[in-house]
């Protein structure tokens, strides 16, 4: 069984427009630092912050599944497939699947935060598609209730979110405080992100924008006496092709 903690402090950093957009980034890029590199599907990873509103400029991707999880205020997406403005909220879902290519952009507007997160979804099937684009509603994502304990699920039983990135499971974990458990699936590894709180995690201590890296744990414990808002994502331990990040 294996727990690892990495503060902000120790993840990669980012920023666009002069600073009009912030990221810290418990994944980025080859050569943009913090402690982690991709694993698993997984090949980057993005928290972003708008200070003031702010547009980031139109540009391409290949290959990956970018999804866009809305965490804070409104953004709108532009790109060449749709050849429109969309907006999205706090709560909404955005997938790019970018295929043999597709550029786009986006605008934030001040206060608003969200996770890009990128998947590989076997870039040597991938590359040979056409660009696709969907976005999901918040309300149109499965929540249960539990004790208190609310569970909304992006991918997984209930969702219709599809992707062509196997053996993902996305959910969110809120409460007001007390102790939840989750039975966790062995052969995947979890990833998660402190949105909100300072929750102790299967009785490890953590603070806000903590990310941490779960190993053959059969079940999250989750405590706290405070709001707690946690995000996770459960991939394959073992993923059945070569990935990007393993040819780099």
């Amino acid at each position: 069984m294996s727990i690892r903690i990495i503060p902000k402090e120790k993840q990669a950093k980012g920023a666009f427009n002069g600073g009009e957009i912030v990221e810290n980034k418990p994944i980025g890029f080859p050569g943009e630092g913090g402690e982690l590199k991709p694993w698993s599907n997984l090949f980057y990873w993005a928290y972003a912050e708008a200070r003031t509103n702010s547009t980031i400029g139109l540009h391409p991707h290949e290959g990956f599944e970018i999804m866009s999880f809305i965490l804070k205020g409104k953004i709108r997406h532009f790109d060449t497939r749709n050849k429109d403005w969309l907006p999205l909220k706090a709560g909404d879902l955005q997938i790019i699947r970018a295929g043999r290519g597709i550029s786009h952009a986006e605008f934030m507007a001040e206060g608003a935060a969200m996770f890009q997160i990128w998947f590989d979804p076997d870039l040597s099937k991938t590359l040979q598609k056409p660009a696709s684009y969907n976005d999901y509603k918040s309300e149109e994502l499965p929540v249960a209730n539990k004790n208190g304990l609310s569970i909304k699920t992006y991918i997984g039983e209930g969702s219709p979110v599809t992707l062509d990135t196997p053996g993902l499971v996305i959910r969110r974990f809120s409460f007001e405080s007390g102790t939840h458990d989750i039975g966790l699936d062995t052969n995947k590894v979890h990833s998660l992100y402190i949105i909100e709180g300072n929750p102790e995690i299967n009785g490890h201590p953590t603070n806000q924008d903590d990310f941490i890296i779960m190993e053959r744990e059969e079940k999250l414990k989750m405590s706290s006496d405070n709001p707690t808002d946690i995000f996770m994502i459960s991939s394959p331990a073992t993923v059945p092709y070569r990935t990007y990040a393993r040819m780099l």
